[in-house]
């Protein structure tokens, strides 16, 4: 263990959040609470997405998308954001694609996001999700006049399907006055695209009109425009896993896909959207390959690829693409250190590990072969934690010595190679076609004739 002074410590985390904070990330997945205690890095991404929440405040629309590779941090970003929208005073709504949830479906499926959307739906004082009918309560308390129900609902007229969208909250606001909840709870579940038939809607509301697959991005926009009204800045949509369009079998499916984010790129470009944000998170592999990505379809790759003045150096942060680049080696360093310190709050323990702790942990993090291109903040923060807690399960080990083991499996790797066989596998990971031989790792012993058995070695 190293003599250096332990690492600064961290603010307070509560238990809970830092309970959140530790299984998710052990898990692989991002917590929805507790990112400011984690957050480190991607400042320029950051600072880039804030200026869109900028505009859209000022009744402008963006669209972005985040492109990194798996455990690269897209959803950790796409949840930062979304925590500080809310802080901001703009209402959120997010949704991971899958094969069930598709922006445009034959069964359903973009319809199926569009209520994931709604069920997200998310602000400072509901971020958990299901806020739609807080935001519905919180504009009839501001408007206690009929008079102010209908202005608004009358500017909204004017955009598609804006009269039936305005009729339904003004059922809603004569409910609220009149204590009618089951009229308030039908107008929710209209509004949320629950119901499946004309017909039911009819009997319950009085409205012919349903929410469908095809149109329920026009009432995207149209909550986005009404919740100014209702004394927010404007709606921010969070859509991830873009990699599920990639993987849709049908080609002609795909297209369509394809063609409703046009439609969405277009429109928040063009003006046509108002007080509206929309972020997509994918691979480079699902907006880049040119013959399942988004780039198959050619309206889109025309629009949306890189100038000639762009590089890896030289970035623009204000095109509609932002590539995520690997978080620096000093970045890593503060993340695990602000683990650490979460670890040991959460189960009440002193803080042992030093910074040199630290680094001789990103060391054999950083000495797998192709770890500098292939090796994400993901595993590197899952590795860590399951060492905090091997660490306090047993508190006879040290850091080095849980180490040591993985310092002399890397040096073994770096020295020689293993053979078994005719066509056996090398310590290198490729096929051998040698006969029985190992070469040591760092002593430069030849092992050769089975001489020695494979159990003395430690993989």
């Amino acid at each position: 263990m190293s003599e250096s002074s332990p690492a600064p410590t961290a603010p307070r985390v509560p238990k809970r959040v830092a309970a959140t904070i530790l299984n998710s990330l052990k898990g692989g997945v991002v917590p929805r609470i507790g990112l400011p205690y984690i957050t480190v890095g991607r400042e320029t991404e950051i600072r880039a997405l804030l200026t869109d929440l900028d505009l859209i405040r000022e009744g402008g629309a963006s669209f972005r998308f985040l492109v990194g590779r798996y455990g690269a941090g897209k959803s950790f970003l796409l949840q930062t954001i979304r925590t500080h929208a809310m802080g901001e005073g703009y209402v959120v709504a997010d949704a991971d694609l899958s094969p069930e949830r598709r922006l445009q479906g034959g069964q359903g499926q973009g319809l199926a996001t569009y209520r994931e959307l709604i069920r997200n739906l998310s602000t400072k004082t509901r971020p958990e999700g299901g806020a739609l009918g807080l935001v519905l309560d919180r504009w009839v308390a501001a408007t206690p006049e009929r008079a102010g129900a209908e202005k608004l609902t009358s500017g909204l007229t004017e955009l598609v399907h804006g009269f039936d969208f305005s009729h339904m909250l003004l059922r809603y606001w004569e409910a609220a006055q009149e204590g009618d909840d089951d009229t308030r709870a039908n107008v929710q579940r209209w509004l949320r695209g629950e119901y499946r038939t004309r017909t039911e809607a009819r009997a319950d509301l009085g409205i012919s009109r349903i929410i469908t697959d095809d149109d329920w991005y026009d009432y995207v926009k149209l909550l986005a425009t009404f919740l100014v009204a209702a004394g927010y800045h404007g709606l921010l949509v969070l859509i991830d896993e873009l990699v599920n369009l990639f993987k849709i079998p049908n080609a002609v499916t795909r297209q369509y896909n394809y063609e409703k984010i046009l439609t969405m790129y277009n429109d928040t470009l063009q003006g046509k959207a108002r007080h509206l944000g929309i972020i997509m998170g994918g691979t480079p592999t699902s907006i880049e390959d040119r013959r399942r990505g988004v780039f198959s379809y050619e309206a889109l790759r025309s629009r949306l690829t890189q100038g000639r003045f762009a590089s890896d150096e030289v970035r623009d942060m204000l095109a509609p693409i932002i590539r995520l680049h690997p978080l620096s080696y000093e970045e890593l360093l503060v993340l695990i250190e602000k683990l650490a310190e979460i670890h040991a709050g959460y189960f009440g323990y002193e803080p042992k590990l030093t910074v040199d702790d630290l680094v001789a942990f990103l060391r054999i993090e950083f000495s797998r072969v192709g770890a500098d291109s292939h090796l994400t903040p993901r595993e590197v923060i899952r590795d860590f934690i399951e060492l905090l807690d091997i660490m306090y399960q047993n508190p006879s080990k040290s850091l080095g010595d849980l180490l040591a083991g993985e310092q002399g499996v890397g040096s073994g790797a770096s020295g020689g190679s293993a053979t078994t066989g005719a066509g056996g596998v090398s310590g290198d990971g490729a096929m051998g076609a040698g006969p029985g031989t190992v070469s040591g790792g760092g002593d430069g012993d030849t092992i050769a004739g089975g001489r020695r058995d494979f159990t003395e070695f430690t993989i």
